[in-house]
């Protein structure tokens, strides 16, 4: 613990001294970034005493519950089912590269033994496990690499001052005493533990930066930080801008790149040209809730993994644990249903390139070499205009390659197809198209 808090000070100085004023990506992270790319689809886990209450991860803010109120929570959290080896095996099976997990959200607390703060796993809670460590080793023994989300803003700590957007309902704070700046301190000082006693880690997930978007939140001495921790690391952060100085990928949450059907989205004129992940859910809420009815298909999955592709986005797929430490039936489900899809296409959608046609809830299409994979996602139709597509096509075939299909390109980048009778798929009927 001495030694952590000496070597946490010595990088801060460091960070202070000799802060990334423009940043250079080293070619670890470079590697990192094609690998990222090449990935397509990551797991997201919301995981924390919050399950207990079964109302989402937002229910401290929502139900206005107070510091002593949300405090009783811990000591009731003993996920005595959770298996992260099961946990792993399963995001393998599904076909993910990555996961995404909640080391800390905005209830401040933290999924695994921080020194800096009692307010975690094993201090705090009858369970006494490092659920980070154990989920951290099970998917690295699985091939499935590592990713943290951590949450800036706090409904909880007194230095996260003044209070934000949310939050201000929640009881039991001594503002006065609070100090931003050792906010900040304390931030870099559990981002240091993350990046220091877990081996490799491949990227940062940033979230709520939208609470205080005014706020100094002195990402040129966090950024940097990670970066000289671990130089491979992505940092991304979810503040629905263009990205800043020092990121390496953009997500957009809820909402394909350029979209903004949420609201609080990503503007198209803000999308940028680093790796992209979409993030999204299997059901309505991130976290568990016990009340959520709004459980998507298989082909609504599907569809939003390969519309993802489509822009040349990862997909970060969201599964809420119960408090008892499983994963819902239903989100399994969908998991291995994806799994499978892509253990038969994944071809289409690993390492493949996208943006060259915007997709529709009709199509999607992917490259790969001279290879591109059509996605018809409307198995009611027969035929399909495909504007901006201004490939010349040498062939156009099933996945299998046993069926032509027939196609003819107009004078305005305009390319038809026409299936022939019975080859459909009700989810997404694949194709292989092939370019001079």
């Amino acid at each position: 613990m001495k030694k952590l808090g000496i070597f946490t000070l010595l990088v801060c100085f460091l960070n202070v001294a000799f802060a990334q004023t423009a940043y250079k990506p080293s070619a670890a992270n470079l590697e990192n970034r094609a690998w990222f790319e090449a990935s397509r689809f990551g797991v997201f886990i919301h995981w924390g005493v919050y399950s207990l209450l079964g109302d989402g991860e937002w229910v401290m803010n929502d139900q206005k519950l107070s510091l002593s109120e949300y405090g009783l929570l811990p000591k009731f959290f003993n996920p005595q089912d959770f298996d992260a080896k099961a946990w792993a095996k399963l995001f393998k099976d599904a076909g993910a590269k990555y996961i995404t997990f909640t080391t800390r959200h905005h209830d401040g607390f933290s999924m695994w033994n921080s020194q800096t703060s009692d307010y975690n796993i094993v201090k705090s809670t009858p369970f006494k496990r490092d659920i980070v460590k154990e989920l951290v080793e099970a998917c690295r023994a699985e091939g499935v690499r590592v990713m943290f989300y951590y949450s800036l803003l706090d409904w909880k700590r007194n230095d996260y001052t003044p209070l934000g957007r949310t939050g201000n309902g929640i009881a039991g704070r001594d503002l006065e005493q609070g100090d931003w700046n050792r906010y900040i301190e304390f931030m870099k000082t559990q981002l240091t533990e993350l990046l220091t006693n877990y081996g490799q880690i491949d990227g940062i997930w940033f979230d709520g930066h939208w609470d205080k978007k005014d706020a100094d939140w002195q990402y040129e001495e966090i950024y940097s930080l990670i970066h000289s921790l671990q130089p491979q690391c992505l940092i991304g952060n979810n503040h629905h801008m263009a990205p800043i100085e020092g990121e390496d990928f953009q997500m957009f949450e809820r909402d394909l790149p350029g979209h903004n059907t949420t609201g609080f989205g990503t503007a198209a004129d803000a999308v940028g040209s680093l790796p992209k992940e979409v993030c999204g859910t299997i059901a309505g809420s991130w976290g568990f809730n016990i009340k959520d009815r709004q459980q998507k298909s298989f082909k609504e999955v599907l569809s939003y993994l390969v519309k993802a592709a489509g822009y040349g986005s990862n997909l970060l797929l969201n599964v809420g644990p119960m408090p008892n430490g499983e994963i819902q039936d239903y989100q399994q489900e969908r998991l291995r249903q994806l799994g499978d899809w892509l253990k038969q296409y994944g071809e289409s959608i690993y390492g493949t390139e996208g943006g060259f046609v915007r997709p529709t809830d009709d199509y999607a299409l992917t490259k790969k070499g001279n290879t591109i994979y059509v996605h018809l996602l409307n198995a009611d139709k027969a035929s399909f205009l495909i504007p901006n597509f201004t490939f010349k096509v040498s062939s156009l075939v099933s996945f299998d390659g046993k069926t032509k299909v027939n196609f003819h390109q107009l004078d305005n980048d305009v390319l038809v197809l026409q299936l022939p009778e019975g080859l459909r798929d009700t989810n997404d009927l694949v194709l292989k198209l092939s370019i001079k």
